[in-house]
């Protein structure tokens, strides 16, 4: 697998199942990821409820595939980004896919992918079934990324108190920590984090209202963060460890 910012991605737009609005936001996140080689959004062109569509794919220079709805109640739109998707599959010229899409259609050509080795990262609203999100390697809520499909506000802050509140929150930040700690307790955060995409792919700090896990950690209050240096002309690394807990009086 390339490296992350080397990766060459395809991203697959239901664009039946996806809103126009979201896309700057969109590709600044795959941007994290690695370097979208495939662009394309699915849809019956001819028809009115996409046309806000077209000025955005122009400018951010998406293909815009035609599928025709020839049976109602039928969507021939999933079946070709599927087709599509395992023909890309096999080419072999790719390392990741992101799916875009809230629909739970796509949920076996996301494991499909998986299976092959490959990546899959999921882009979809709040409202997104569980087995979709559970496929991809990680999930990512458009809500997150400021595009706001159905006129959400942002996520508010939430406070250290509102945090402790939410055990399972709390009891997979430390979970994680615990399974990537060292002898004396300390995480390297990013192997906290991996862990944590691992088994939650739709975790995300800015569902809370912080930007990063680390921001998010800290403001919990519940641990140790310490910003420890990686040698000489390289950047610090930050490492965690749950508090210990005090005796009581």
């Amino acid at each position: 697998m390339a490296s992350d910012a080397a990766a060459k991605l395809a991203v697959l737009i239901d664009a039946d199942n996806a809103q126009p609005s979201i896309l700057d936001a969109l590709l600044a996140e795959v941007a994290k990821y690695g370097t979208a080689h495939v662009k394309r959004a699915y849809g019956d062109w001819t028809d009115n409820h996409l046309k806000g569509w077209k000025e955005d794919l122009l400018t951010q220079s998406i293909q815009p595939i035609q599928q025709f709805g020839y049976t109602r109640g039928k969507n021939a739109t999933d079946s070709a980004l599927i087709i599509d998707a395992m023909d890309l599959l096999y080419s072999g010229r790719l390392d990741g896919f992101c799916i875009v899409s809230s629909d739970s259609d796509f949920t076996r050509l996301a494991g499909r992918i998986r299976e092959s080795g490959l990546v899959v990262y999921g882009f979809g609203e709040r409202k997104t079934p569980e087995p979709f999100v559970a496929a991809c390697d990680k999930f990512i809520y458009v809500e997150n990324l400021g595009g706001k499909p159905d006129g959400e506000a942002p996520r508010k802050q939430r406070s250290a108190a509102e945090l402790k509140q939410d055990t399972g929150l709390v009891n997979l930040l430390r979970n994680a920590i615990d399974a990537a700690s060292d002898d004396e307790g300390w995480a390297a955060l990013g192997g906290v984090g991996s862990i944590i995409s691992k088994q939650r792919p739709d975790f995300d700090a800015r569902s809370y209202g912080y930007g990063k896990l680390s921001d998010l950690v800290a403001a919990t209050t519940l641990f140790e963060v310490e910003r420890r240096s990686a040698g000489e002309g390289r950047p610090k690394t930050l490492h965690v460890r749950n508090r210990k807990k005090t005796a009581k009086a």
